[in-house]
């Protein structure tokens, strides 16, 4: 009896120490990266359905659609073409309008997120919350909470935001590259702004780039487009998206934007993001960015609050049999590069022009999606191999990535010239903007236009006296020495420049 009371007080003592000692690794998570913390949380609760084999996705739906929530945006301004209150979801933005898509500020707008953390860490896309006034998170209970954000990044249509709420259900990540085409998969979210709702289907492709981030970079202004009409030259942007895109014939539609997909095991292996359709609902593809790429973006996120991103600069092109017989090249396989940036990781690797990129850490190279999701993941200062085919001879080459502010294109750094505008260019005077103005058009920041001159950047964009401008390169400015700061901030020799007309209607002029 003595022996079995002392094993019953060691099991006793044990467990109480174990379940201490979770209490106090959750009360110190948030020093931990977010996969650290979800292997303690799922440390005992493996998976338990085959993702081949399940019958059914029960168990999966019911471990999952508790820590999808819906997230419904506010904002400022009006839209014109809009009824007032009426939700609204970007993939509308993308699909289905036909034409030319103009920027306008939606009353109101719908979509999803996956809770990562007990403590309130949801993932989204970029274009639910994207320059929303207010963000609302309804949990599973029903409670509706109000979130901020964490970070955005419009490069992979990722945004991290936080809500001050603990013991939330969390959807446990998976991981991405072990998906094979032809696996089944779950998509969980609020599409149509219904209730949750869970679809199934298959992967039908991985790596699937279908230049939506790249569309929505290049969107001509209202400016820009009627400068187009006069000149017939449209603006030219860097495309600096990253798609590498799960494709899936799980039902997607409006309100499914940064929902979860799954695996029969119920583990996130991405959130979705995209539609390919002609009507802006579901017509047999959606797409889904990969959890391994959104890892790393998120963790940049919560550490920095934006996203620290190596390169390894080039530019280059996916070969095929046209594209190689138009560059008169043998190999119909690999990435060709066109241009080395100067000061850029692959210069000081010996990349060069011509060069075609077969292989990454010893893994084919087909298309620009197999090389970009990796470089994605990855941070300035991380090195990767690239194998490479110069005149017959494939040869290995480490790189070491640098960060954008490290690397200059060819032609900044033949002249030496910052690329970003001045005060003097813009020929403006710039005045801090009354408070009671600020508040009227829903404002947190702002100048206002004092003054234009002749012939400069502000009158050829026909930029209005007495225009709030609220931000440029997208820091809020307050005053004139604000903008002068944000100025040579400008990306890619691109200055984009926000504000609010005395209407309430919002602006935005690239240049």
């Amino acid at each position: 009896m003595k022996r079995i009371g002392l094993i019953a007080l060691a099991a006793l003592f044990g467990g109480a120490a174990a379940l201490g000692g979770y209490k106090l690794l959750e009360r110190n998570q948030d020093g931990r990266s977010f996969t650290e913390q979800q292997n303690v949380l799922f440390a005992n609760n493996p998976a338990k359905i085959s993702s081949t084999g399940a019958v059914d996705f029960v168990q999966a739906a019911a471990a999952v659609s508790p820590g999808v929530v819906h997230i419904k945006t506010t904002y400022g301004g009006k839209s014109s073409d809009q009824s007032a209150g009426s939700p609204v979801d970007m993939f509308e933005e993308f699909f289905g309008r036909g034409g030319r898509s103009m920027p306008r500020a939606p009353r109101a707008a719908s979509g999803s997120g996956v809770i990562l953390t007990p403590d309130g860490y949801i993932v989204t896309n970029n274009h639910v919350v994207e320059n929303a006034d207010k963000i609302e998170v309804i949990l599973s209970d029903r409670r509706k909470v109000v979130a901020k954000v964490i970070g955005t990044d419009p490069n992979t249509d990722l945004a991290l935001i936080k809500v001050e709420e603990t013991g939330l259900p969390v959807v446990k990540m998976g991981n991405s590259d072990n998906v094979q085409i032809g696996e089944w998969v779950l998509a969980v979210g609020f599409p149509l702004d219904l209730q949750t709702t869970v679809t199934a289907g298959i992967v039908s492709a991985k790596a699937r780039s279908i230049g939506i981030l790249s569309r929505q970079q290049n969107q001509l202004t209202e400016q820009e487009y009627e400068e187009y009409r006069r000149t017939g030259k449209a603006p030219s942007r860097a495309n600096t998206s990253i798609e590498s895109f799960i494709q899936t014939d799980a039902a997607i539609n409006p309100g499914n934007s940064g929902g979860a997909l799954v695996n029969a095991n119920g583990e996130l292996i991405g959130i979705n993001a995209a539609i390919a359709s002609q009507t802006g609902t579901n017509e047999g593809y959606g797409f889904a960015i990969p959890v391994n790429l959104a890892k790393k973006i998120l963790e940049d996120f919560r550490k920095y609050g934006t996203v620290k991103r190596g390169y390894i600069g080039v530019s280059f092109v996916p070969l095929d049999a046209d594209v190689a017989e138009q560059l008169k090249v043998k190999d119909i396989n690999g990435l060709y590069v066109k241009d080395v940036i100067a000061n850029g990781g692959g210069a000081a690797a010996g990349i060069k022009e011509g060069d075609i990129i077969k292989k990454v850490e010893g893994q084919p190279i087909f298309d620009s999606p197999d090389l970009q999701e990796k470089i994605g993941r990855m941070s300035p200062g991380d090195k990767i191999n690239l194998t490479i085919l110069r005149e017959g001879a494939l040869k290995d080459v480490n790189v070491t990535l640098k960060g954008e502010s490290t690397v200059s294109t060819p032609k900044t750094a033949a002249s030496g010239k910052a690329t970003g505008a001045t005060i003097g260019k813009l020929g403006a005077t710039f005045a801090p903007a009354p408070a009671q103005l600020k508040a009227k058009l829903g404002a947190k920041s702002g100048v206002v236009v004092t003054a234009i001159e002749p012939g400069k950047v502000f009158d050829s964009l026909e930029i209005p006296k007495g225009l709030l401008i609220t931000g440029i390169n997208g820091r809020p400015v307050n005053s004139a020495k604000d903008v002068e700061a944000a100025l040579p901030t400008s990306k890619n020799g691109m200055t984009t420049i926000t504000g609010v007309g005395a209407d309430g209607q919002n602006y935005s002029f690239t240049f």
